[in-house]
């Protein structure tokens, strides 16, 4: 639907131009954060637009269809995570063509979406380089806010971290280590299940691989790391997935 039959969407992209910052372009392209119809906002304030919307999950898809990288990242904000649908999620994922609307949504809708779970299984072997980074951007965020899952949870798909280590692809194999750290640092448990896993990386004798285990050996068996374990008390949870 067009942006002047749909007054919501007119007006959240009135705001999303009333803030372009064009002459910032060029610094986010030095950091890999490109796309056509780019309008160089800083995620404040586009945390602040998706405040002033509010939560409309037709706004969103109508955000999303705009293509406007920025636009994305506020569809992704005011989604409603519970009516996304798994084609919507697909579809969305499959879109992404630049790292910073990837790692965003998926720490906004993807992250509360009773389907998040489902997806990062489905896209860790997705031959399309966002799509698969979307798989671990996603599981490196749950690392951190889905309190209920078990440590069972997260051992389960430690295999797929493994199996995507050999990719060569930039977006990909950081993702990869990002949620291979996050794991790690969950709890005591992970931790040492997280080491064991990067060291069976390192085997693997690959380029991407030996960077991943290196990189998140360094972390996970630092000093900062270690301290900060030894005084967490591990949490009940139990495992929904």
């Amino acid at each position: 639907m067009p942006a002047a039959d749909n007054p919501r969407l007119a007006a959240a992209l009135a705001l999303l131009q009333e803030n372009a910052r064009p002459e910032a372009l060029e610094g986010l392209a030095r950091f890999g954060i490109t796309g056509d119809q780019r309008l160089g906002l800083s995620m404040p304030v586009i945390r602040r637009i998706a405040r002033t919307l509010g939560h409309d999950q037709t706004l969103a898809q109508a955000l999303w269809d705009t293509g406007i990288p920025e636009a994305r990242i506020v569809a992704g904000l005011v989604a409603e995570p519970a009516q996304l649908s798994s084609r919507q999620m697909d579809a969305w994922a499959q879109g992404f063509a630049s790292w910073d609307v990837c790692d965003q949504v998926c720490g906004s809708a993807f992250l509360a979406s009773p389907l998040a779970w489902r997806k990062v299984r489905a896209w860790a072997s997705h031959r399309d380089e966002f799509v698969r980074r979307a798989a671990f951007a996603l599981l490196a965020t749950l690392a951190v806010h889905d309190k209920q899952a078990s440590d069972e949870d997260f051992a389960a798909v430690l295999p797929l971290i493994e199996a995507a280590a050999s990719d060569e692809r930039n977006f990909v194999k950081k993702a990869v280590n990002w949620a291979l750290r996050n794991i790690g640092k969950r709890n005591p448990v992970l931790n040492v299940a997280a080491i064991a896993t990067a060291r069976r990386i390192q085997q693997q004798g690959s380029r991407p691989a030996r960077w991943i285990a290196s990189d998140a050996l360094r972390e996970l068996q630092g000093e900062a790391v270690q301290t900060r374990l030894k005084t967490q008390k591990p949490p009940a949870t139990r495992g929904r997935h």
